[in-house]
């Protein structure tokens, strides 16, 4: 593991708006071209083909604390899920804590629009696992503008979306690192369904998770900075409520409605970390009819959502601007 910097020397990370400090969970980028060279990975020490019930198939993805296996699960019924076990090495109390935070921030959710758990467990040394259900989709924007969906659509989409949220907040789950890769879409008989994934950096609000705090590491960056909101942004402090996931929602539909971010990665990120902060507390984006002008590309943007761009900027004036 790395050494943890003090307040004043963290680091921004260096990676793209949509990629995240979390592991992935649970996902799988709908990619038929997509292939995966790397063998199973051990587990205890030795070449796993089994854990449990579930036989391991392949690697689907890998994050700083565990691994994501595609796996078939042979009784009681026969399907195949997604498996997460923690790294080799990453076994500290805390990292083992973590983990745990984050089965069981999964386990109280009851939703269509949230990845489900199924089961979990622990390897014969020691090493926590837990399974989920296996959610084949395409990242939100990815899914929009492939299929260039209106503005309508987009809008009730994104309402199916909140909706999800609010479940979680309502079991007393805080996300924490809403963006549009962590929301997949599956179509059902045509129509899209969203689905939120990766609840690994969550955090428990109330007592619907027997009291346990999960996942508030004062001094540590937590999240993904395009879509933090001010209190996450400072993360020398735990005051962190279920409207830093609103402000991260608000971000995401941001972007739903321009293509855009409200402040660009390289803005954000090129003067450090203090300077992220103040622009995230103290800077007011343009408003997205404004925003929209201001594109070279706005042509190609309206397209994506069927529409010119003097429609779009219409449509987007009034309540959307707001």
């Amino acid at each position: 593991m790395s050494e943890q910097k003090p307040p004043g020397e963290t680091e921004l990370p260096e990676s793209d708006p949509d990629a995240t400090v979390a592991d992935p969970v649970g996902s799988v980028r709908d990619d038929p071209d997509a292939t995966l060279a790397e063998p199973i990975e051990t587990i205890d020490g030795e070449v796993a083909k089994h854990i449990g019930k579930y036989t391991l198939l392949e690697i689907l993805g890998e994050g700083g604390m565990g691994v994501v296996y595609l796996a078939e699960q042979s009784e009681p019924v026969k399907r195949r899920v997604a498996l997460k076990v923690i790294k080799l090495g990453m076994d500290s109390a805390a990292i083992v804590s973590r983990f745990e935070a984050e089965r069981q921030a999964l386990a109280v959710m009851d939703h269509p629009g949230i990845a489900r758990v199924f089961d979990g467990g622990t390897t014969p040394r020691g090493r926590p696992y837990f399974v989920m259900e296996l959610v084949q989709g395409v990242p939100l924007l990815d899914y929009c503008d492939k299929v260039s969906l209106p503005l309508r659509e987009r809008l009730t989409l994104f309402i199916e979306i909140c909706r999800a949220v609010q479940h979680a907040h309502q079991k007393g789950v805080i996300h924490r690192d809403l963006k549009p890769s962590n929301i997949l879409i599956t179509e059902l008989e045509g129509s899209p369904v969203p689905k939120i994934i990766d609840f690994g950096i969550a955090k428990a609000t109330g007592e619907s998770t027997e009291g346990r705090e999960m996942m508030t590491e004062i001094g540590q960056m937590i999240g993904t900075p395009e879509y933090m909101s001010p209190e996450q942004a400072d993360f020398t402090t735990a005051d962190i409520d279920t409207r830093t996931d609103i402000y991260s929602l608000g971000v995401v539909f941001y972007k739903l409605l321009t293509g855009q971010l409200p402040f660009e990665s390289e803005t954000l990120r090129s003067g450090g970390l203090v300077e992220m902060q103040r622009i995230i507390r103290e800077k007011l984006p343009q408003t997205p009819s404004v925003r929209l002008i201001t594109l070279g590309d706005r042509k190609a943007i309206a397209g994506l959502r069927r529409t010119d761009p003097g429609a779009l900027r219409r449509q987007l004036r009034g309540d959307l601007d707001c």
